[in-house]
């Protein structure tokens, strides 16, 4: 029985309430529960028509985690991609959690649409689930997911890897619209001991454990049994079971790396919280295999305002004034600590790169590979720990590389998002892209490198205090807990971002912070009361405000063109 069925549907009310919580108020847990609410009316599934029925791609999506951009230059694959493909230097997530970014690379939609605004379910609470696959599941998502529309159009539909933060609470569900189903679950963090859910060729699942090897088992047997290692194994199965056939196939790979481990305790003894395969790690004779780069070549400046005084990037109210500052006034983590761990995950997205190096090599010319990222990555910056959520370039800003037939050798200045993959992916396969999708498709961006349409993008994010659940509390020192609820947006060369200070789930206490790029490509200077940005704020200003105007929109509900156009 599906989830959905087992789980009372909230409102579209709920909904709309929560569509304004990412500039209003925070998450409700701890508030007494209400009376449960009707179920949503249904709507109709909205598509589009068939463009291309013939001679479709086969398509592969590689979805790293917690990859920022300071990574991709250790990687060889990558580099390679974007010298044969196009690569986006202005490519963002909605919201710099894995959560609610993968639901909305999915769906094409923003945070306000999946009603998926935390890592977790985060229940009981007042309006019924805020993240996770629960809320996912609860709220529609599955069905609106671009896997869908491909499966129904006759795409092979594969998921081989990390899924939904809380999913392997739920084993025995396979999400509708994929052929072949095999979620790791988040056991995997640690590397090593964990579960996978699959499915039969009926839908139906079952379990497979991958033990830990023993302690005193070779390195490479060890390895042999890595996460990233059976996951790249199964992608590769996948590849050559299906290339040759005549039905396309749609096939996501999302490896763990370079997340850390999430519980005080590795696989192994004095594992370090990062955990890379044992051939990418520095030993006796050997220094640590950080690709392309030596390991002792990375340090803080591949952190851009690492250290910087946060004293003048506090919030400002409407009017001007200096609101509390929520970043915190120092952090525990050392220069040395940040830079061991900078290193670290450079090691780990090793594994990726022999992965993608792999996959190429397998699916020859005439498929798309597209290597992205849920989201980017803080050491230290801004006065946090380890960590993401922020609005900020460190934890928005992802990489983004295409691949395959027909596209362009190039860098691309649109500014784009990861809702753009889900009707990107749809067009490559012939489909029109559903209305109820926010992204936009980047197939022109492909074919022309020196297309810019769009020059915006917009950030949402969700204050809700862990619950002691959330993966990435282990690493973030409390970090994450500090940072508010916002709405923002950002251009090539600014960044507006409305903060909701008010510590209640209803109430709103907006303040401000304005970065301006053109001098430092990080956020020196809260720039809101500078008179010099008046022309800017002015116009970054209307943008939230029109954002704000499209916020009701949420489900299945089509997209009106006005509120798609904000981007351009």
């Amino acid at each position: 029985m599906r989830i959905a069925a087992r789980v009372a549907l909230v409102c579209t009310v709920v909904l709309l309430v929560l569509s304004g919580s990412a500039g209003g108020g925070r998450s409700p847990v701890d508030e007494p529960a209400s009376a449960q609410p009707e179920p949503p009316p249904a709507q109709d599934r909205l598509g589009g028509a068939d463009l291309r029925p013939a001679d479709r791609p086969d398509i592969v999506l590689v979805l790293m985690d917690d990859v920022s951009v300071e990574l991709v230059r250790t990687m060889r694959q990558a580099a390679e991609m974007a010298r044969e493909g196009a690569s986006y230097e202005h490519s963002y997530v909605v919201d710099s959690l894995c959560c609610v970014s993968r639901a909305s690379l999915l769906t094409g939609q923003y945070p306000h649409q999946t009603g998926v605004r935390t890592n977790t379910a985060n229940t009981p609470n007042l309006v019924g689930p805020l993240g996770g696959f629960e809320a996912f599941a609860t709220y529609g998502n599955e069905e609106r997911s671009v896997n869908v529309r491909l499966q129904d159009a006759g795409y092979t539909t594969g998921y081989i890897g990390k899924f939904l933060n809380q999913y392997d609470g739920w084993p025995d569900e396979v999400p509708p619209g994929w052929s072949d189903w095999q979620a790791v679950h988040a056991s995997a963090y640690d590397g090593w001991g964990f579960d996978i859910t699959e499915s039969t060729d009926g839908g139906e699942a079952f379990s497979t454990y991958v033990p830990t090897p023993p302690e005193w088992t070779s390195p490479e047997e060890k390895d042999a049994a890595y996460v990233g290692t059976v996951i790249a194994d199964r992608a590769l199965a996948f590849i050559r079971e299906h290339r040759d056939d005549e039905a396309p196939y749609f096939l996501t790979v999302a490896p763990y790396a370079a997340h850390s481990r999430v519980g005080p305790e590795g696989a192994y003894p004095d594992e370090p919280v990062f955990p890379p395969a044992f051939r990418d790690r520095a030993s006796e004779g050997r220094p640590g295999n950080c690709g392309t780069v030596p390991c002792s070549a990375l340090g803080l400046a591949d952190l851009p305002g690492y250290a910087d005084d946060q004293s003048d990037n506090a919030p400002r109210w409407a009017d001007g004034r200096r609101a509390p500052q929520w970043r915190p006034a120092e952090t525990v983590l050392t220069p040395r600590g940040a830079v061991a761990t900078l290193r670290r995950r450079a090691q780990m997205v090793q594994s990726i790169d022999r992965m993608l190096r792999d996959i190429r090599r397998a699916v020859g010319r005439d498929t798309y590979v597209v290597l992205t990222s849920d989201n980017g990555f803080h050491i230290g910056q801004h006065r946090l720990e380890r960590g993401k959520g922020t609005p900020f370039t460190s934890d928005v800003r992802v990489p983004l590389l295409v691949t395959g037939p027909g596209v362009g050798a190039g860098v691309r200045r649109e500014v784009v998002s990861n809702l753009d993959l889900a009707p990107t992916v749809e067009e490559l396969a012939g489909l029109r892209p559903a209305r109820f999708r926010s992204g936009v498709s980047l197939v022109p961006t492909l074919r022309d490198r020196d297309l810019e349409r769009r020059r915006f993008t917009f950030f949402e994010h969700t204050w809700a205090r862990s619950l002691g659940t959330d993966p990435d509390a282990f690493y973030a020192g409390g970090t994450m807990d500090l940072i508010p609820s916002y709405v923002a947006v950002r251009s090539r060369d600014a960044l507006l971002v409305r903060f909701d200070l008010d510590p209640s789930w209803d109430g709103v206490e907006h303040a401000y912070e304005l970065y301006d790029y053109g001098a430092v490509g990080w956020e020196r200077t809260n720039a809101y009361a500078d008179p010099r940005r008046r022309a800017t704020l002015a116009l970054l200003t209307r943008k939230l405000a029109a954002f704000d105007r499209c916020a009701t929109v949420t489900g299945d509900t089509p997209v009106p063109p006005r509120c798609r156009r904000l981007t351009r």
